[in-house]
């Protein structure tokens, strides 16, 4: 048995996949790329280490989950512990190549420790202190995938920026069964206001600094950074300031949740501090499919599946 097509999007939690897409799409806008077929490919990439490590996650915590998620695709049945394990290898094989073959070598150089952070996530440093560091950085180093090699000072900011909204995330995701607490709920959503106002100001001072660009250009980018901005804001910071306020596993669920639905605006958000406007569009399209994706896969009584 190896499981049905819907166990296997369960296993690499499908809805979720679409969070990463815009981490390389933020990191070209930095580096100056323009948005080409090739470069396509890295948000392809991207998916392919997220839903990999996805696997991985379930294979590692199996016995974990047997007894804390038992509707999930190992510990149910639905999925062979072999089968998952297959799952995470050949997809992050997929992710590297791909990142090859959309990036050349810069690209391969940033994707091959991507990789390998991921696997330390899932395996060694998931339960350890450093986890949530850890995780940050595999979506630190997403973003600079997107810039790749040789243009990894200009991705920086947004590396950090998507780095510390994760690391927040994944804090969060911890008190998903037993609870968080209101004063590491109350530091998440800290962070989230400044990263927002920050990325937020940084787009407006990006559109009345290009130079060569129309009016309605500077207009337009300084409105598309403020607006995703504002629903990066608007999407996450109330469930955090739930749980803040009353610090209970079913708040850390929502907080968590929440802060990856949030993962698209902000990226949208830094791909407008780097001034492409085609990758705010991408983005908001992809935001309409992971809304469309998600109620055609939400059945009655079961929640959505989070990060880790």
């Amino acid at each position: 048995m190896t499981g049905s097509l819907h166990d296997h999007l369960d296993l690499v939690r499908a809805p979720a996949v679409l969070s990463v897409v815009g981490d390389t799409l933020a990191g070209a806008a930095a580096a100056g790329h323009a948005l080409t077929p090739r470069r396509a490919l890295l948000p392809f990439a991207s998916a392919c280490l997220y839903a990999g490590g996805m696997a991985l996650n379930d294979y590692a915590d199996r016995h974990l989950d047997a007894v804390e998620r038992p509707e999930r695709p190992i510990p149910s049945g639905r999925v062979t512990e072999r089968r998952a394990l297959q799952v995470a290898v050949g997809l992050t094989a997929a992710g590297v190549g791909l990142a090859a073959a959309g990036g050349g070598a810069r690209a391969l150089a940033v994707a091959v420790p991507l990789a390998a952070s991921v696997w330390t996530y899932d395996t060694v440093a998931k339960e350890r202190a450093a986890g949530p560091l850890v995780m940050a950085a595999c979506r630190g180093l997403d973003v600079l995938l997107g810039a790749g090699v040789g243009h990894l000072r200009a991705a920086l900011p947004a590396a950090a920026g998507m780095a510390v909204h994760t690391a927040g995330v994944t804090y969060l995701s911890r008190g998903e069964v037993h609870g968080t607490t209101s004063s590491l709920a109350a530091g998440v959503a800290a962070a989230t206001a400044a990263g927002g106002a920050v990325v937020g100001a940084g787009a407006v001072r990006r559109a009345r600094a290009a130079d060569g660009a129309s009016h309605r250009t500077r207009v337009a980018t300084a409105v598309a950074g403020v607006a995703a901005a504002g629903a990066y804001l608007a999407t996450c910071l109330p469930r955090q300031v739930d749980a803040a306020i009353t610090p209970s596993a079913q708040n850390a669920f929502a907080a968590t949740k929440a802060g990856i639905r949030a993962m698209l605006p902000l990226q949208a958000a830094w791909s407008a501090r780097g001034g492409s406007l085609a990758s705010v569009g991408v983005l908001a399209g992809v935001e309409v499919a992971g809304r469309l994706l998600r109620r055609a896969g939400r059945a009655p009584g079961r929640a959505e599946m989070s990060e880790t």
